[in-house]
């Protein structure tokens, strides 16, 4: 039967009308079915307890159940590209670092273009990194270490948890700052560098607050300042790096992304969402444990923080002449 072109052009319309009416219609149901959170790095560390407190937030307070993925594996470029190479319906979510922003300019081939393929939901939380010494060293102070830095050019070794890393990245750029020459030794992870700092083979690390801080309070490693912009609750009576040195933050972030191309409403809806879990109680006082500050916002804000940390860490790893092993 031959349709009157009225008809047609009616029911034509209906149906190019059709996948965009159930577009929004999936956004404004969101979420409909179980959603996985892809993180980076291996169960147990604090990537993984960040991605799993959200994920328990999520699932309460959205009906459906958020789940963790865990996809080490290559300073969690695995994990990251699994994550941005899925549908971008809402269903599959990236625990962002600022591991993520190092390996920008780290990797030279990477599969994606981590600033361009994702869509940034909301920041979490931001935790110091400490600088610390072994108790060998006679520095007390971090204009005192400086001094002695500068007295032992090329004598003090500086671990980090492997090439590339954020602790890795924030002694670079304290060494571009201070002017000083300190030798890099990476080790497989923040464990076995912890254990030969204190054992004295390495002589200073700018390591996690939250990994270092019961070897601190044992007095097994000496603090001489917090790297962030302020001080630390954890360790109030400490200082930050930046009170010697002028401009110097570091620290490393967590926030959730999804693949670009998400719809806006969806990122709206977990955005709101995980902003309400950083104002309750109950998760504030369990990422205080953790030495942290929440980061609360929009996407564009995260975008912003992504972006300017792409940036910054960019130049240190460019000055720092850092190379994948």
């Amino acid at each position: 039967m031959k349709l009157p072109r009225r008809t047609f052009l009616h029911l034509a319309a209906g149906a190019t009308a059709l996948p965009t009416i159930s577009h929004v219609a999936g956004a404004q149901t969101y979420p409909t079915r179980p959603a996985r959170i892809i993180v980076g790095f291996a169960a147990g560390g604090p990537t993984d307890i960040v991605a799993r407190l959200m994920a328990q937030w999520l699932s309460e307070h959205l009906g459906q159940e958020f789940v963790v993925e865990n996809r080490p594996g290559a300073a969690s470029n695995i994990g990251t590209e699994a994550a941005l190479r899925a549908p971008p319906d809402g269903y599959t979510l990236l625990l962002v670092t600022s591991t993520n922003a190092v390996n920008v300019t780290f990797y030279e081939n990477l599969n994606f273009n981590f600033m361009t393929d994702i869509a940034p939901v909301a920041g979490i939380i931001r935790v110091p990194f400490v600088m610390e010494v072994n108790p060998s060293i006679p520095a007390k102070t971090v204009p005192e270490f400086i001094s002695y830095a500068k007295a032992n050019p090329g004598k003090i070794n500086m671990a980090s948890g492997g090439t590339g890393t954020s602790v890795h990245i924030a002694g670079e750029l304290f060494k571009m700052m201070a002017g000083v020459d300190l030798v890099h030794v990476p080790y497989r992870g923040s464990a076995p560098a912890l254990t030969d700092m204190i054992s004295g083979q390495v002589h200073v690390m700018f390591d996690i607050l939250t990994s270092s801080i019961q070897h601190i309070r044992s007095g097994a490693l000496r603090a001489l300042a917090v790297t962030s912009a302020t001080r630390s609750e954890a360790l109030p009576d400490l200082p930050t790096v930046g009170d010697f040195l002028p401009g110097y933050e570091a620290s490393a972030w967590y926030g959730i992304a999804a693949p670009k191309n998400t719809p806006s409403e969806i990122v709206d809806t977990l955005n709101k969402e995980i902003n309400a879990g950083l104002a309750d109680p109950r998760i504030k006082a369990r990422f205080a444990d953790l030495a942290s500050t929440v980061i609360p916002g929009s996407p564009a804000d995260f975008g912003k923080l992504v972006a300017e940390e792409i940036e910054k860490w960019g130049k240190v790893v460019r000055f720092s002449g850092a190379k994948l092993e």
